[in-house]
């Protein structure tokens, strides 16, 4: 009797787990929710404002099993190594010095800040080890790309540097253009230990958005041509349905 219950429910067992595949030993579709870390290096027209910079990346991505990949990636863009001098040079004295409005001399502080949000389209090339998931990622799309450079006063009260008035010195600049990444992609077959690390780069056709810059006196609606070189890595945490445990009857 025993044997007559088990030998059906090992036929269930089984018709459940048909079409169940592993991440050890097949390519397998899963979300994979993203976040990394990319030092990068400007060129074109945003190497004449802005030095090098880091970027802290967040992203979303579906991996289907014939190892397309499509998703979204965000980047909050930071630094504080600025090449473009005199911006605040009509506020400033003789020795370089901005005086507040308590008579004392104020400390003002210039940072880059920026952010991109892409929408990204790629192709996996699958290795062997540890399993036909992992691989070399490159992926290419749309790109948004803002930045401007953050004014900030400490410690003192400045009329000409209060929140509107910012806004004639900051350079606010954005547009569209193209952002293309190639990496390798190492998912565990422990679930927990999933990594990338490769490059990227970001092409981008921005415009100044200010109507008007106090310090040239003057419009700036020229064109521009914003490039970023970035060396990239990060940690993946994959989501997929896991392939059920074997059992054994005896």
């Amino acid at each position: 009797m025993k044997r007559a219950l088990l030998i059906p429910l090992s036929l269930a067992l089984a018709s459940l787990s048909h079409g169940q595949v592993s991440i050890r030993d097949s390519s397998i579709n899963m979300h994979i929710v993203s976040m990394g870390y990319s030092f990068q290096l400007p060129g074109g027209d945003m190497a004449d404002r802005f030095g090098w910079n880091s970027m802290l990346e967040v992203g979303y991505a579906y991996k289907l099993g014939a190892n397309f990949c499509l998703g979204v990636q965000g980047g909050f863009l930071f630094g504080n190594q600025l090449e473009e001098t005199g911006i605040l040079s009509a506020l400033q004295h003789e020795n370089g010095s901005i005086l507040g409005d308590d008579g004392r001399f104020a400390d003002v502080r210039l940072f880059e800040r920026g952010y991109h949000i892409s929408l990204l389209a790629g192709k996996l090339l699958p290795f062997k080890k540890p399993n036909p998931n992992s691989g070399i990622l490159a992926m290419i799309g749309p790109v948004f790309l803002q930045h401007k450079v953050r004014i900030e006063t400490i410690g003192n009260t400045i009329p000409q540097l209060n929140n509107e008035y910012k806004k004639g010195y900051d350079r606010l600049t954005n547009g569209m253009g193209l952002h293309e990444s190639i990496g390798y992609y190492h998912f565990g077959n422990k679930y927990l230990v999933n990594y990338y690390f490769g490059f990227e780069f970001i092409q981008a056709f921005t415009k100044n958005r200010r109507d008007y810059n106090f310090d040239t006196m003057s419009r700036d609606d020229g064109n521009r041509v914003d490039l970023l070189f970035g060396v990239r890595a990060g940690w993946m945490l994959p989501l997929y349905k896991k392939a059920p445990r074997k059992y054994y009857f005896y």
